[in-house]
This record gives structure tokens, C-alpha cells and sequence, in this order.
């Protein structure tokens, strides 16, 4: 069945969810778990407050302390299983983008991840990265929602 499986995080309670399915199942196929945070890039012009208030380096330390305590949920959860765990983190304006290319890297041959389920206007606006990411992605992606 699977042999290795990417489990991207953003952080969010139906994240952690889906962390708990995709170690579940990597403990029943035997597969290992490679946990990836995709970091944003730092922007001097941007909607997001934190990036207007920091300076480039301050945002960077506070972007790598966010990814390691992400990816430290699913550590945890991976060791908990005994199943293997791996991490990874990466900087990218478009995560779908960096997801693909993680599970491609890793030679993945799953992509387990969460659907926030954004609808009508909001999903239009606010894209959403698991749908891209199945728009896109050669590998099998599992969606849990």
C-alpha cells in the first residue's frame, strides 16, 4: 500500500485532525510520516499585520518557531503510533506549489491533508490550497474534512 506519506500542516484544528488520521493510517500500511510546514515569504507590503510590524529577520525566527512547533504535533503523534517521522519546512508564496514539490522530493506516494471546505466567495477569494493541491498533484492526495 502506501510507503511514505506527506502530512502538510497549517496549524488549524482541522489540521490536527487530519494529523491524527494520516498517523493512524501510516501505522496500519506501515508507511512513514514526513510532517511539512510551508512558511510565507516575507512581504513589506502585506495583509498579514505580523509581516507589517516585523522587520524581514524577526519574521523569518518567528516563521521557523511557528513550523517547528506544527511540525512537533506530529512528531509527537508519529512517535506516540511508532510510526517514523520525518520533518520538513519550506518558504513559499504558494503552498500548493510547495507541497507538490515536498512530496516529489521526498518521493512521497500520498498527500494526507485537511479541507477547511471554503465555499462560494470566500473559497474564490481565499483559494483553497488542498484544492490546488488536487488540481495539480500527479500523487494521490487523501482530503480529510
Amino acid at each position: 500500500m502506501f510507503k511514505h506519506i506527506l502530512v502538510p500542516t497549517d496549524g488549524s484544528p482541522l489540521s490536527r485532525m487530519a494529523i491524527k488520521a494520516s498517523v493512524a493510517l501510516a501505522k496500519e500500511t506501515g508507511a512513514r510520516v514526513t510532517g511539512l510546514y510551508v512558511m510565507p515569504a516575507f512581504h513589506v507590503l502585506s495583509y498579514n499585520t505580523e509581516m507589517l510590524e516585523d522587520t524581514a529577520e524577526q519574521f523569518a525566527i518567528d516563521s521557523v518557531r511557528h513550523a517547528n512547533d506544527y511540525l512537533a504535533v506530529i512528531e509527537a503523534d508519529a512517535k506516540e503510533a511508532g510510526v517514523p517521522f520525518g520533518a520538513m519546512r519550506t518558504t513559499s508564496d504558494h503552498p500548493f506549489e510547495a507541497i507538490i514539490a515536498a512530496a516529489r522530493e521526498m518521493d512521497c506516494d500520498l498527500i494526507s491533508m485537511a479541507s477547511h471546505g471554503r465555499k462560494g466567495v470566500k473559497g474564490f477569494l481565499l483559494g483553497s490550497e488542498t484544492q490546488k493541491v488536487l488540481s495539480h498533484s500527479q500523487i494521490p492526495v487523501l482530503v480529510y474534512r
